[in-house]
């Protein structure tokens, strides 16, 4: 029983960075796959009226989706640092593991809620632009504005990443 608490402890700080890492992956990924759905919604009612509109809807039903590819970045920056990525595996304490899981969350939190945001802002635009298609390039950019919170995550989370010593 000892030597399972043991081997317990001592694999403990890597399986907090994997936690962290799916903390990243899972939240922001939620947060992308439900903007994009709230942005489907909107583009499948313009694409019945004008299916030509499609090249329009594609740009703004991508861009709830970075949060998503940020979050998966700041997993594999995590565990790469652990080195559960090919490397040598480093020996992480609790709290080095800890502080990997929680430099995770700026990105698993702001990347969430940024694209549900990014996807209703999104959706109102596909909307906009089947009335006044000529008014893309303003359609792009206010749904761009939600992406400010998600890009200041994953800076705030790489920044925390960096500055763990290992």
């Amino acid at each position: 029983m000892e030597s399972i608490l043991a081997t317990m402890g001592d694999q403990l700080g890597q399986m907090l960075v994997v936690l962290g890492g799916a903390l990243a992956v899972g939240f922001a990924g939620s947060g992308s796959a439900w903007g994009i759905g709230l942005a489907n919604e909107a583009a499948a009612g313009i694409m019945t009226e004008d299916p030509k509109k499609f090249g329009y809807a594609l740009v703004l039903l991508a861009l709830p989706g970075t949060q998503g590819i940020y979050g998966l970045l700041v997993a594999v920056l995590a565990m790469q640092k652990a080195g559960l990525l090919g490397g040598g595996s480093v020996a992480l304490t609790v709290w080095q593991g800890f502080g990997i899981c929680c430099a995770c969350l700026p990105i698993a939190i702001a990347g969430f809620y940024s694209a549900i945001w990014q996807g209703k802002s999104s959706a109102a635009t596909i909307l906009m632009i089947a009335k006044r298609p000529e008014q893309i390039g303003k359609a792009v950019i206010l749904p761009a504005m939600c992406e400010t919170y998600a890009v200041f995550g994953l800076l705030v989370s790489i920044l925390m990443l960096n500055g763990i010593k290992l």
